[in-house]
């Protein structure tokens, strides 16, 4: 008994091979659209008594031709070109389905090229080259228009000839420029009028080897002729004696040169001077200065109050350290000492990579010495580089540090020892290693 419903019975649907079906033949091969096996026509279908039917119309007859897609663009249109496709897998390309190098596996994806590693290496070089160049650029134009140059030294008469090596007169002012009457309270600086000299130091630079000469402010000399700084008149010499420091308080840095090459016979190449202000501002900008004191000692008038031992200074502490000179006996010549031997300390400091390899403290050190530095007009930032990097070498025992001889005084003046004075002179200005000893 037939239980499907009219249309549906087995002989309807004609013969099939499996699901349940009698026919002894297998079911014909169908053409997929996208595949195509070539001319190749089904069976038709056959009667309800398995006689065969009329031929059936090639497939997809009245329908318009569609392309093989065998290899993805229209080719291989017969079985054998499907054939070699499909059975090696590389129906869209590749092995595998996928494109070469392609981890998603998304048909047709172009291959990811491998990195250039000797390229990328080669441009990140040049661009950190570019960098550095005009970095360094940059920092030296915005140095350089910072830097002071206030001292003419072609002002200066009757020089004496220059000799091997450079020589730079490094004066410590007592100038109070920029400072409140609350900076004055708090450094102990007072608040005279004016300006004078502090320290005066002469570092010369060789090649057998640097030297740094405090010059007591206390040296008594005799006042040369000179021509005024400002009203450019010259004054003729009287034979007067006075302290060193009084000739700069008189007409400032180019008298002071003056007497200084008139009374030694040494040629001063280059000019530098610092206020109490800026002295403490560079000390604090660079994070303070260690420095061992042999003794302590305490001063009311500077404000010192120190203990024996290694111990790092801020500005304030730096600035009463080097102006302390009622706490000793030799008073002058004790603070010449501590003032080469803080300077010494405080540009090996300054010349560590710690400070210039860091920009956060390289730029605030470089901004506040700076604006502070007071320098002849031919001064360099070459210039000024050399010199710190000789007071560092002074400060690591590859130069000498050393007063200026004495011997004796006169008046309350200390008076220089000439025939020490005239060795120590031949041996700078011919940049001979010196063998003379000071006080």
């Amino acid at each position: 008994m037939n239980d499907w419903p009219e249309g549906w019975s087995d002989n309807n649907r004609g013969p099939r091979y499996g699901r349940g079906s009698a026919g002894a033949q297998p079911e014909g091969a169908r053409v997929m659209r996208q595949v195509q096996r070539g001319p190749a026509v089904p069976p038709g279908p056959r009667s309800a008594y398995g006689d065969p039917g009329p031929a059936a119309p090639p497939y997809g007859a009245g329908v318009p031709q569609q392309p093989s897609y065998v290899d993805g663009q229209g080719h291989g249109d017969g079985y054998d070109d499907y054939d070699s496709g499909y059975n090696t897998g590389q129906v869209y390309g590749s092995p595998g389905g996928r494109g070469p190098g392609d981890p998603a596996g998304v048909p047709g994806r172009a291959p990811r090229p491998a990195p250039n590693w000797r390229r990328r290496i080669k441009w990140t070089a040049i661009t950190l080259a570019t960098v550095l160049v005009v970095t360094s650029v940059a920092t030296y134009f915005w140095a350089d228009s910072k830097l002071r140059r206030e001292v003419d030294l072609s002002k200066v008469i009757d020089r004496p000839e220059a000799g091997d090596g450079t020589n730079y007169l490094i004066v410590g002012s007592d100038s109070r420029e920029g400072m409140s009457k609350e900076d004055e309270k708090k450094l102990h600086t007072g608040g005279a009028e004016g300006k004078r000299t502090d320290s005066m130091m002469i570092l010369h630079v060789g090649d057998s080897g640097d030297t740094l000469i405090s010059l007591p402010r206390d040296s008594d000399v005799v006042v040369p002729s000179y021509q005024g700084s400002t009203s450019g008149k010259v004054y003729p010499a009287q034979g007067r004696h006075a302290k060193l420091n009084a000739t700069y308080a008189e007409d400032g840095p180019t008298l002071l040169v003056r007497a200084i090459e008139s009374n030694t016979g040494l040629h001063i190449d280059h000019y530098v001077e610092i206020g109490f202000q800026g002295f403490a501002n560079i000390v604090d900008a660079v994070g303070g200065v260690e420095i061992d004191i042999d003794k302590g000692f305490k001063d009311k008038w500077s404000g010192a109050d120190f203990k024996s031992g290694k111990q790092t200074l801020d500005g304030q502490q730096a600035l009463a350290f080097v102006r302390t000179r009622h706490a000793f006996a030799a008073s002058d010549l004790q603070r010449t000492k501590n003032q080469q031997k803080f300077l010494a300390a405080l540009a090996h400091q300054v010349a560590t990579p710690s400070t210039i390899l860091n920009p956060f403290k390289f730029y605030p050190v470089m901004g506040a010495g700076l604006d502070s530095l007071i320098v002849d007009k031919d001064m360099s930032l070459w210039d000024l580089a050399s010199m710190f990097w000789a007071m560092k070498g002074v400060n690591s025992g590859d130069g000498t540090s050393m007063n200026m001889p004495i011997s004796g005084s006169t008046g309350g003046n200390l008076v220089w020892d000439k025939a020490k004075v005239k060795t120590l002179v031949d041996q700078l200005n011919n940049d001979e290693k010196v063998t003379v000893s000071g006080n």
